[in-house]
């Protein structure tokens, strides 16, 4: 069929039913840093919420609004069964919260925060609690071992 015989309008409906955002199936644990996260990114819906209705952006970017009212649901919900949770400061295991360095067998470091899932950035040293290397370590000590991706590696700091 000819380009000439669809409407326009046709890929902006089809961009405008944007899917929610998958809720995880996991407790939402937060750290402190994760709450202000979302309530920040919440802040952020409503206000593109509000400036859609009211720039008439509705009629005229139906994505834009699909997009922000997508967001709004996904972080009311992130925030309405969120649970802050605080590192016990008396332990010295790796817990919720903290940061936990271990060493690998070739002599590698490594030092991650265990933090909730929204919050959760390897690339900038946090994981999620719910991940298989925060699952192995999760209430070891300084000293202790456990197998992550096959491997065994000590702990060496909890922080």
């Amino acid at each position: 069929m000819s380009v000439a015989f669809t409407k326009e309008g046709d890929h902006e409906a089809a961009a405008a039913d944007l899917p929610d955002r998958p809720i995880s199936p996991h407790p939402n644990l937060v750290t402190a840093k994760g709450l202000a996260a979302i309530d920040k990114a919440l802040a952020a819906a409503r206000a593109a919420y509000s400036a859609a209705q009211a720039g008439g952006e509705v009629q005229a970017d139906r994505t834009a609004m699909a997009r922000a009212t997508r967001d709004l649901r996904y972080y009311s919900a992130r925030r309405g069964n969120a649970q802050l949770v605080e590192p016990d400061p008396a332990s010295d295991t790796v817990q919720f919260g903290r940061k936990v360095t271990f060493e690998r067998e070739d002599g590698r470091r490594q030092t991650y925060a265990i933090v909730g899932e929204d919050e959760a950035d390897p690339a900038k040293g946090s994981v999620s609690y719910i991940s298989p290397l925060a699952q192995a370590l999760l209430g070891k000590s300084v000293g202790d071992t456990a197998v992550v991706a096959g491997a065994e590696v000590e702990v060496v700091e909890v922080g």
